[in-house]
């Protein structure tokens, strides 16, 4: 994830110690999760604001990234797509 590094690097994220710097995006992340969530029931884009959420904590946790990676992949196969081509589409 370059794109996190050059964020980290351009804020001063680096500068801060690694347990703040998790429990700050956890709790942003967390946060935004729980408004999609919330967005399922009232009415709001939770398809979009619940990854929102999963890609700000997946800049700290594997297992937001995990996340983030088997939804690709569903929604790939519901497509019907394999993952190599979406991968292909998003590199052009």
């Amino acid at each position: 994830m370059r794109w996190t590094e050059n964020l980290r690097t351009r804020l001063g994220w680096d500068l801060l110690p690694r347990t703040l710097r998790r429990v700050v995006v956890g709790v942003i992340g967390g946060t935004i999760v729980l408004i999609g969530i919330a967005l399922i029931v009232l009415p709001g884009p939770a398809i979009i604001v619940i990854p929102l959420g999963l890609l700000v904590l997946g800049s700290e946790f594997a297992w937001a990234r995990r996340l983030l990676r088997r939804g690709k992949e569903m929604i790939a196969k519901v497509r019907g797509k394999r993952v190599e081509e979406l991968a292909a589409e998003q590199k052009q």
